[in-house]
Parts: C-alpha cells; sequence; structure tokens
C-alpha cells in the first residue's frame, strides 16, 4: 500500500469515527434531551422521569464515554496505521 492511500485511509477511518461520536452525541443531546423529552417522560427511572434524566445527566455520562471510547479507538487506529508517537 502507498505511502497516499495509507493516509487517505488512516483519515477515512478518523472521520467515520468522528461521525459516529457526533450521531450519538446528537441523539442523545438533542433528540432525547429536547425533540422526544416528552415521550421519555413517560417512562421513570428511580422516581426521575427519563426525558429529563437524558437532559440533566444521561447526555453528561454519554459525553464522558464518547470521549474515552475515542481516545481509544484512536489508539488502536494510530498503531493499525503507524503513526502513534509511542
Amino acid at each position: 500500500m502507498s505511502e497516499q492511500q495509507s493516509r487517505q485511509d488512516y483519515w477515512k477511518a478518523n472521520l467515520r469515527l468522528v461521525a459516529g461520536c457526533l450521531a450519538v452525541w446528537f441523539v442523545v443531546s438533542y433528540l432525547f434531551g429536547i425533540l422526544l423529552v416528552e415521550q421519555l417522560n413517560a417512562i421513570s427511572i428511580a422516581g426521575y422521569e427519563l426525558g429529563f434524566w437524558f437532559a440533566q445527566q444521561g447526555s453528561i455520562y454519554t459525553f464522558v464515554i464518547l470521549i474515552f471510547f475515542y481516545a481509544s479507538r484512536m489508539k488502536k487506529l494510530d498503531r493499525k496505521f503507524d503513526v502513534h508517537e509511542d
């Protein structure tokens, strides 16, 4: 595989990962926290309506998980394409 093709493949994999993370972020924060809040409020967890929970806490937990997920996947991608720093 040529150097140029390897760079393109690395960039495409990186963009797919970012797009996937952004899609999850969008669904959790915008759809669950704003648009679908009324439907989710019909479900209750530990006394809190699910829509409220996603808007206040669930989205924050999801963002933190996404950060660690992204870092882990990028580490694997960097090693796969031999662009890692260590």
